[in-house]
């Protein structure tokens, strides 16, 4: 896809991986809407040239503030990046439950309320495109992050299934599994960390590409170890 002259609605983008595809798809020539939480997140970016909504994306409402902030404007691309990570370790005091939902739905139910809303427009361009951003970890999960990983697998899933729905359509569906990569999510975490723009180059290449997938860093190396042996995949991610 030439990204140059395409409406992207991106969520999550802010920070992080979000805004590094923001600024990179600006770059290209793309129109680029974000969402976030932030005010002053949200200001700094319409500041730097973006037209940004206010949404939360815990409940029903977040998905329907942004479809009422598109109004009845064409789509190109849908991006379903926003996600948040939750502490849901058994080994360490016992998890909020309240929490564990918030990131549930954040992280799966918003992305597939979005695309449900959005379809029809998407169809409607000569080309299009849906990527949910998902993880490493949908592949392999750790034991630290049960509840953050089984959402990401869940929309892998999910987009393999649409992806298969709309084979003979417009609409490219592109999953994207980032690494561990150097956000406000994984501050605390030690292990080596890849740098949010060449993650979100690796995601803008695949869909520039027209790849269904953008393994992105280390990815490729646990994807192939997978592919050879999932039950190794695990052995070695459940340590962490």
């Amino acid at each position: 896809m030439e990204v140059a002259g395409k409406r992207v609605l991106l969520t999550g983008g802010t920070a992080g991986i979000g805004e590094q595809m923001a600024l990179q798809l600006k770059a290209k020539g793309a129109e680029v809407i974000i969402t976030g939480r932030s005010l002053k997140k949200l200001e700094a970016m319409r500041k730097a040239g973006f037209e940004a909504i206010e949404a939360d994306l815990h409940s029903p409402l977040g998905a329907d503030r942004i479809v009422q902030a598109l109004g009845g404007r064409t789509l190109d691309v849908l991006i379903n990046n926003a996600g948040q990570g939750v502490d849901h370790d058994f080994r360490e005091e016992a998890p909020d439950a309240d929490a564990a939902d918030d990131c549930i739905y954040a992280n799966l139910n918003t992305p597939i309320r979005l695309i449900t809303a959005l379809l029809p427009r998407l169809k409607e361009r000569p080309e299009a495109a849906i990527i949910n951003v998902t993880s490493g970890l949908a592949i392999a999960p750790r034991a630290g992050g049960p509840v953050y990983c089984a959402t990401k697998a869940a929309l892998r899933s999910y987009t393999q299934a649409i992806r298969a729905q709309l084979a003979d359509t417009n609409v490219a569906v592109i999953e994207a599994l980032p690494p561990v990569v150097d956000t406000q999510m994984t501050a605390g975490r030690t292990n080596k960390k890849m740098a949010p723009q060449e993650c979100a180059r690796q995601i803008l290449d695949a869909l520039e590409k027209g790849h269904a997938e953008a393994n992105v860093g280390m990815v490729k190396v646990l994807k192939a170890v997978h592919s050879a042996s999932p039950a190794l995949a695990r052995k070695v991610m459940l340590r962490f």
